[in-house]
């Protein structure tokens, strides 16, 4: 990671923000102008193009579609982030964030030294993000990721950066021993996998990497049972010359494979309005509820005599919960919205409501929009403003930033994917510690992967 240079800016509440945003440093001016600029272009983006980490007191964020550069940051409590600032940042950085806490809210600007600690928190940030966004979808062909796999070498990657918490409490990111304890199904398959002799060098000492870290996680938390002791015995043991195996078949998918089933019709006869795609918008639902493709809601307006119904179908992600209450929210011609419940069967969600024959009358054909949610979870529709995204000039309004955003997203993954291919086949070089593939990329990149 090259040395680039931050702007480090007090707030007038006492928070002082690092990132490589404008700042002003004349007393003259407006002292937060640059800094509030940034804050309101963020603010725009979809949280889903962000990765997160809450540090001790701060929080991170890096550009998911960026560069693995080092990190924003806000911090509300200097003291404790002062045992990591210098370990993220460099020591200039650090000078600066305790020189800021008494001066003027203004910004001064300095050189961030690229660290080791830097690296291992953008990946574990991108492997967070991974877990909550990463999108998944049979008719766009990206499998999804195995979780447990991902899991561990989450777990991995916390013990790595233990220097960024504490002992607070308020850290949710800080999460170890639940890490280790919810994926230690994926233990033993890891092991086999290393043990295997993976088709890359590099491959075989990222799973070690990982898996040693786990072990050392482990003794240092005083975790015990069978499959870490198992890991303990394998790790001193000399790994044998064993055969390279696909990854894919040594863990076992959610939902046991994702093949499209026909279903039945909602409704039988009746005279079709209006039919279309509604909005996918994955911030309205948990991770692993719908499938991520653009065009995975659709929807049908039909006439049955007198009344009107709307029947909603929408593509499940692979390991969909049946029996939550997952609903399609209509909004018609403007409408106030109306709430559609859906079930789950098979690789399905569906619903049907009745509609206000009102709504639906006339010659003009109807405007009507739906989306998909979960009631208690929904944070609304996105709705931020006309901004550009990216480097060009272009300003996106609304719904089609996020939509623009989206397949950005999923552009990445298949980026990700074909890298990871690429790591069963040949060694890279050097290995890109922040940005290079999870071992669950991996596994969903082999033959299994391709499959899906």
């Amino acid at each position: 990671m090259a040395r680039t240079h931050v702007g480090v800016t007090r707030r007038e509440d006492g928070t002082i923000r690092i990132d490589d945003g404008p700042i002003r440093i004349d007393a003259d001016s407006d002292p937060v102008a640059g800094s509030a600029a940034r804050d309101d272009e963020v603010a725009g983006d979809p949280d889903f193009t962000r990765a997160v980490l809450d540090v001790a007191g701060a929080v991170l964020t890096w550009p998911v579609l960026g560069a693995p550069d080092p990190p924003s940051a806000e911090v509300h409590d200097r003291g404790r982030a002062q045992q990591w600032l210098w370990a993220l940042y460099g020591e200039r950085v650090a000078t600066a964030v305790h020189d800021r806490t008494a001066a003027e809210p203004v910004g001064v600007r300095v050189a961030a030294d690229p660290t080791d600690l830097a690296g291992s928190a953008a990946r574990l940030a991108l492997g967070h993000w991974a877990a909550r966004w990463w999108p998944a979808s049979y008719p766009d062909g990206i499998p999804a990721l195995e979780q447990d796999v991902l899991g561990l070498e989450l777990a991995a990657l916390t013990h790595r950066c233990q220097q960024l918490f504490d002992d607070e409490g308020d850290q949710p990111d800080d999460c170890t021993a639940e890490l280790i304890e919810e994926h230690r199904d994926a233990l033993d398959p890891l092991i086999q996998w290393w043990r295997a002799a993976p088709q890359s060098a590099d491959t075989a000492r990222h799973l070690e990497s990982v898996l040693r870290l786990i072990d050392h996680a482990a003794d240092t938390i005083g975790l015990d049972g069978p499959a870490l002791r198992h890991l303990r015995s394998s790790l001193h043991q000399r790994r044998p010359a064993g055969v390279p195996v696909d990854p894919g078949s040594l863990f076992a998918r959610h939902g046991g494979g994702y093949a499209l089933a026909a279903g039945e019709t909602l409704v039988a006869g009746g005279r079709v309005i209006a039919r279309g795609s509604g909005t996918n918008d994955w911030r309205r639902y948990p991770p692993g509820f719908v499938d991520a493709a653009e065009d995975a809601v659709s929807w049908t307006a039909r006439a049955l005599g007198a009344g009107r119904r709307i029947e909603v179908e929408v593509v499940a992600h692979t390991a969909a919960p049946a029996g939550v209450p997952l609903v399609a929210e209509v909004h018609v011609n403007g409408g106030p919205p109306n709430r559609v419940p859906l079930t789950r069967t098979d690789d399905r969600w569906t619903g049907r409501a009745d509609l206000d024959p009102g709504l639906l009358g006339g010659t003009a054909p109807p405007r009507i929009e739906v989306g998909v949610l979960l009631p208690g979870f929904d944070p609304g529709p996105f709705d931020a403003g006309p901004f550009a995204l990216g480097s060009g000039s272009d300003q996106v309004p609304g719904e089609d930033r996020a939509r623009v955003a989206r397949d950005a997203i999923r552009a990445l993954a298949r980026r990700r994917l074909n890298a990871a291919a690429e790591w069963l086949t040949y060694d890279p070089s050097p290995y890109d510690v922040s940005w290079g593939p999870f071992l669950a990329e991996t596994v969903a990149a082999g033959p299994t992967g391709e499959d899906y």
